[in-house]
């Protein structure tokens, strides 16, 4: 079998067929290669076979025993079976309960041995077992699904461990030898890691918790190293490119037409822009800034040099209303300068289009600003010098690209208000520089955070109307879409849905008010229609998904409601509360705690109401959540960690870090032999094609 046949479809895998290909592919598992990357979340350690003697109430453990008597099967009532039988062994009796599952009563034998795994429930003297896992045990056993580590996968309905452990070991015995060992030996020498085979075999099924630990640690590191070792080698590729140098103007005429004094975080960004964008490579920086820390004034002065120097600015943002709300802003800051400002959207207009294409072809627009619209093949410049993306995190790697390739080698700026540690914002954007906007301007509300459950719901209710009354907005935000959704989450009785609750609420909650309904599944037209009567102030209420994280820039609205807040990840609810304080109006958000979901999930919302600080924040969502669900779903354009995790796997990621560094000193191009692997990897993952790494 070629590595390449890891790209095979799992259909043709043995144990997994059309019906449960359908079923993995919404875990992200649709190649052999997924499959056998798809790592366990969790091991049950069912290697200590005990005694009946033995067993203590509360925990799983496994236990062999002989069926005593005939299993015995009852209905119950419509619905619900029962199977009774006894298992014994020399030191006593457990009484085991099945629950609607009758095969059982034919599938154990009186007489036999089983291993069963289960939670030990009852009392000393008469302990028992509801639904163990079993499997029959004789002269020649090894467990399959008792007496060992268990891998536990995450899972979708229809899909059970053993399912996944099964289409698993198939999909190793058929791919074992063919398994990409892209660490150089060097490497794998120098930090004592075991070779590919060995690690995937036992991260799946292993021998024990040593071997386990052997695994991890040359995954983990595997991982990191190749992530940093192609940010690195990306980096070294770009500042080897030769770009335009820009002449640095005298940015007081500039500073002098702003409506406001910018603050001193501003000017340094500014400073360090200049200085990229005055060199001989092409620039690539990062403005990292909280929400309304004033990052348009970055872009706009960067605009501004790059017109000075006779050259043309793009503006790519994520969303059409966003799109629209920079292009105000731009206008109004550029066009007394003598600046000419056009905006691009998928709904501009065919004939707007013909005159946009026309205009940026010879150069009578100096900056555009747009949505994806910007990269269709129509779009031409003259002399294309500046790229600037809007959280960027939200566009396809193809996409970034396809616009810079519409100038020579142009610079690139990258605005992101999600904020993001330090420590992680250093390996996601190593192939970037990093600014950070740490000041608030002036006058910028501190937005009052509430954490309140159910029994506050009438007295939200009565300040949504209160506030209305005085002329302000409120968004209410859901985390889901549809009650089928729900229906598929066993731990969200509690969730609000968007749709349902839209409707309640307009009709009989604020049937007196004006709401509207945003969510990412509606068409692109009645979203936007939605949008701007909320951005307009036709209406009052705005309920919404998660969609409006970024870019609805509405100063009147006061309020935002989070429903079920302990489902959204901290750095997802900042952005949220971000959406109110951005005019003259007190502020508050409040966010409303799911009924169950307990003192932890209190504990880490109450960081929510004691600070502003959105990079304080980030941090302690790092260490509570991990990387893995940072971003929420993975629009960042970076490869998926499988394995590693930033906030534990520190000292592993400073090893990889200063073996990549030692690589890339004896190999910068990755053409020794032994690196060909690694290569390839990096290429594959970051979707690099040839003409971008070479």
């Amino acid at each position: 079998m070629k590595t390449d046949n890891l790209e095979t479809s799992i259909r043709y895998i043995k144990g997994v067929g059309e019906a449960r290909e359908k079923l993995m592919a919404k875990l992200g598992i649709t190649t052999l290669r997924d499959l056998v990357g798809y790592f366990p979340r969790a091991y049950d350690d069912r290697t200590n076979i005990k005694s009946i003697k033995e067993l203590i109430i509360g925990e799983n453990v496994c236990v062999r025993g002989m069926v005593a008597d005939t299993p015995r099967l009852s209905h119950i009532r419509k619905g619900l079976d029962l199977v009774k039988l006894r298992a014994v062994d020399e030191s006593g009796s457990l009484e085991i309960t099945f629950f609607n599952q009758s095969f059982v009563k034919d599938a154990l034998k009186q007489g036999e041995e089983y291993v069963f795994y289960g939670k030990v429930s009852g009392s000393l003297l008469r302990p028992e077992m509801s639904n163990p896992i079993f499997e029959r045990y004789h002269d020649n056993y090894a467990g399959q699904v008792t007496g060992r580590i268990m891998p536990l996968y995450s899972l979708t309905a229809g899909l059970s461990h053993k399912i996944i452990a099964s289409a698993v070991r198939s999909g190793l015995d058929k791919c074992a030898d063919e398994l990409p060992d892209v660490m150089p030996n060097d490497i794998a020498l120098e930090y004592e890691l075991c070779r590919a085979r060995y690690a995937y075999e036992n991260i799946h099924f292993p021998e024990g918790f040593k071997e386990l630990e052997i695994a991890r640690k040359r995954l983990i590191f595997e991982e990191l190293f190749v992530l940093v070792t192609a940010m690195k080698f990306m980096r070294e590729k770009r500042t080897k490119k030769v770009g335009r140098s820009l002449t640095i103007p005298n940015f007081d005429e500039f500073y002098e037409a702003l409506p406001f004094n910018p603050t001193s975080a501003q000017k340094r960004a500014i400073d360090d822009v200049a200085r990229d964008m005055s060199s001989d490579s092409p620039m690539n920086r990062l403005i990292q800034g909280d929400v309304g820390s004033g990052k348009t004034v970055i872009a706009a002065a960067c605009c501004y040099m790059t017109w000075r120097a006779g050259y043309q600015s793009a503006f790519m943002a994520p969303t059409e209303i966003l799109a629209k709300q920079h292009y105000q802003s731009l206008s109004k800051l550029l066009e007394p300068l003598g600046m000419q400002v056009g905006v691009l959207t998928g709904s501009t207009t065919a004939k707007n289009k013909r005159e946009i294409y026309e205009k940026l072809s010879q150069g009578e627009i100096d900056i555009i600003v747009g949505t994806h619209a910007l990269i269709s093949e129509a779009v031409q410049f003259k002399n294309l010098a500046l790229v600037i993306t809007d959280e960027q995190h939200r566009f396809g790697v193809n996409q970034r690209s396809l616009l810079t390739e519409k100038g020579d080698s142009p610079h690139v700026l990258v605005m992101s208000a999600t904020p993001i540690p330090r420590t992680l914002a250093l390996i996601i954007y190593g192939d970037l520089d990093v600014s950070i906007v740490d000041e608030m301007p002036p006058g910028r509300q501190e937005i009052k955070t509430h954490l309140v459950g159910e029994h506050h719901r009438d007295r939200a209710y009565g300040f949504v109307r209160k506030l209305v009354a005085e002329g302000r907005q409120v968004y209410i935000i859901c985390p889901m879409v549809e009650e089928d959704e729900i229906s598929q989450d066993s731990s969200s009785n509690n969730l609000k849905s968007v749709k349902e609750y839209y409707e309640t609420l307009s009709k009989k909650i604020f049937p007196e008010l004006n709401v509207e309904l945003v969510h990412g599944k509606m068409p692109a037209k009645k979203k936007d229609a939605a949008m701007k009567a909320f951005a307009s102030g036709e209406a009052d209420i705005l309920v919404a998904t998660t969609v409006v994280e970024v870019g609805v820039d509405v100063p009147n609205a006061a309020l935002i409601i989070i429903e079920n807040a302990d489902r959204f990840g901290l750095s997802q609810l900042h952005q949220l509360r971000g959406r109110v304080g951005r005019g003259k109006h007190e502020s508050h958000c409040v966010l409303f705690q799911s009924p169950g979901s307990g003192e932890i999930s209190r504990e880490r919302l109450e960081v929510m109401r004691t600070t502003n600080n959105g990079f304080v924040i980030a941090e302690e969502d790092l260490r509570i959540r991990g990387p893995g669900d940072f971003f929420g779903s993975r629009q960042h354009g970076l490869p998926e960690m499988h394995i590693a995790n930033f906030a534990t796997d520190m000292q592993i990621l400073n090893q990889a870090q200063h073996a990549a560094e030692i690589l890339l000193q004896t190999d910068p191009k990755l053409e020794a032999p032994e690196n060909q692997k690694l290569e390839a990897q990096i290429k594959r993952l970051f979707e690099i094609n040839e003409d971008k790494l070479n």
